[in-house]
C-alpha cells in the first residue's frame, strides 16, 4: 500500500496544477507524483555526478567534448 503524506503548497501553484491537470486530462496527485520522481532522479544524478568529478578531473575530462569528441 502507498503511503500519503500530507503538504502546504501556496495557493498560485495549487491553481497552476489544476489548470495542468485539466489541460492534459490527468489527476493531480499523477502529477505531484510524477514530479516528485523527476526530483528524486535529478538529486540522484547529481549526488553521483559530484562523487565522480574528481575522479575525472584527475583523467583529464572536464566537459562533455572531451569524452565525445566531435562525435557528439
Amino acid at each position: 500500500m502507498d503511503d500519503m503524506i500530507t503538504i502546504r503548497i501556496p495557493k498560485e501553484l495549487k491553481e497552476e496544477l489544476e489548470q495542468i491537470s485539466i489541460s492534459i486530462h490527468r489527476p493531480l496527485s499523477d502529477l505531484v507524483r510524477e514530479s516528485l520522481r523527476k526530483y528524486v532522479a535529478v538529486q540522484k544524478f547529481r549526488q553521483v555526478r559530484e562523487m565522480t568529478v574528481p575522479y575525472a578531473e584527475k583523467q583529464g575530462i572536464y566537459t562533455d567534448d572531451d569524452i565525445l569528441g566531435s562525435e557528439k
